[in-house]
């Protein structure tokens, strides 16, 4: 399998790069995000022979279709090392459960850090050990934050041989138990910083860090965010597993939900369904900041800034730069990676929007890709909190609360809809005790976590600060 840019122009020949190469590179030179040449095709005898293997098994199996530089064995061995019962405390890893009729919570927050971005970032972890080891390398892994991916990425990192983390995150706009977790942490290759900004500072940081190509190259730069396509494509495969569990034959069709801010977990199901995998809807569901709901209905893809960008209870989706948008673009647009680099580089740059209204490809992108979106506020989530706690005694948290919300105004008859959860309650204590009245559960290993000495560094949103940082710290 090999990989292209977004960005690549028809007019020169293109780089093609293998798993291995884009696995330690992030953003491709020309600012544009990988994608395999093209989607392999799973048909209804590949479907059957996956329906029931264990959720390791699986993983090999997706995996298999994108990686063909790692030998097969070495691949099943981090997959069967990394989706484990003691890891994700159950044998299912991603355990389907009922919640009303025709809707389903796909639980993915059992992992080390109770959020969805442990089952692609644990992978991601022993990926990295892998490949540095067997090239004698190191890797400096820059990443950001809104809440889930850094205290994900620096779980499955610490401790890791030849990885250094450095975390940037908006001061003050997680969670106490989001930062709590990851500024506790004391391991040596493990650096948090905290930006004096918002998300699409930190997220721009990262991007301009990743194009200043000798910086990259001398510091042996790589990502986390999902601008890293090993992540996404580790994500892909919960959306086979929901569907499993949900259907009883190939000829069933199945929708996702989505909480969505930076476009990477539903980016993954749009990978699944150009797959073949029988997905009928793709559900986006926003909070206020509702760039990509405005899209969906619109065309019209307009990034919001730094004062417009709403701190809200659902905070891991306050982003307005959603940036494996392009991945999507890219496919819409036919993979036309001129067109792509003039929308996302030119005009997002000049203009701070683009308006594909009036191109053809919009108007029929549900019908083609299935996207609808919706959205959800702040009370929307504390009467969905209410409601499915109150009736089905089950405790969501404020992200899949937007989720249940925007799922229920597009549940059709027949099609089961499967909303993704995205964290545990306890990680947003605050909006659960105001909608409940009562504090949810907290696993034991994480008692007292806010009380703990914090270790991280409060830097201004300047990306040669981050350089000068990285300097100092990698030796």
């Amino acid at each position: 399998m090999k990989y292209i840019s977004t960005r690549a122009s028809s007019g020169k020949p293109p780089e093609f790069k293998r798993f291995c190469e884009i696995l330690l590179e992030g953003l491709a030179p020309d600012g544009g995000l990988y994608l395999p040449e093209h989607y392999p095709q799973v048909d209804d005898a590949t479907l059957t022979k996956w329906r029931g293997l264990s959720y390791a098994d699986l993983a090999f199996e997706v995996l298999s279709l994108y990686i063909d530089d790692i030998p097969a064995a070495d691949l099943k061995a981090i997959c069967a090392k990394t989706y484990t019962e003691e890891v994700f405390g159950s044998k299912e890893i991603v355990p389907l459960r009922p919640l009303e009729a025709g809707l389903y919570l796909e639980a993915l927050s059992n992992g080390p850090t109770l959020a969805f971005k442990d089952m692609a970032m644990q992978l991601l972890g022993n990926l990295f050990e892998y490949e540095l080891a067997r090239r004698g390398e190191e890797l400096n892994i820059l990443g950001a934050t809104s809440g889930d991916t850094g205290s994900a990425a620096e779980y499955a990192m610490r401790g890791k041989k030849g990885v250094r983390v450095f975390m940037t995150s908006p001061n003050g706009r997680m969670s106490p138990f989001q930062q709590a977790q990851m500024f506790s942490l004391q391991d040596e290759n493990i650096h948090n910083i905290a930006i004096d900004g918002v998300f699409d500072d930190c997220q721009d940081i990262v991007k301009a860090v990743s194009n200043d190509l000798a910086f990259k190259r001398d510091y042996k730069i790589g990502t986390v965010n999902s601008i890293n396509w090993a992540r996404l494509m580790a994500q892909v495969v919960y959306y086979f597993a929901g569907y499993f569990q949900a259907t009883s034959s190939n000829a069933e069709k199945v929708s996702f939900t989505v909480p969505s801010g930076n476009f990477g977990n539903v980016c993954a199901g749009h990978v699944a369904r150009s797959m073949g995998l029988p997905v009928d809807k793709l559900v986006v569901a926003t909070n206020e900041n509702d760039v990509l709901d405005e899209f969906f209905h619109t065309g019209v893809y307009r990034v919001r800034g730094s004062a417009d960008t709403h701190e809200t209870s659902s905070p891991s989706m306050d982003i307005s730069k959603a940036s494996n948008f392009e991945r999507f673009v890219f496919d819409l647009l036919g993979r036309d990676g001129d067109k792509t680099r003039a929308l996302f580089h030119d005009q997002l740059s000049s203009q701070g929007s683009f308006d594909l209204s009036a191109d053809p490809a919009f108007k029929t992108a549900a019908e083609r890709y299935g996207f609808v979106s919706g959205k959800s506020l702040h009370t929307d989530r504390l009467a969905t909190i209410r409601d499915v706690y109150r009736r089905f005694a089950s405790m969501i948290d404020t992200h899949t609360a937007d989720g249940v919300k925007v799922a229920r105004e597009q549940v059709e008859s027949g099609v089961p809809m499967i909303v993704l959860e995205t964290a545990l309650p306890i990680k947003f204590a605050e909006t659960i005790v105001e909608a409940l009245g009562q504090l949810p559960a907290r696993p034991a290993r994480f008692e007292g976590i806010e009380a703990l000495p914090k270790r991280v560094k409060l830097l201004p949103a300047d990306a040669a600060a981050i350089k000068r940082y990285i300097v100092e710290n990698v030796h």
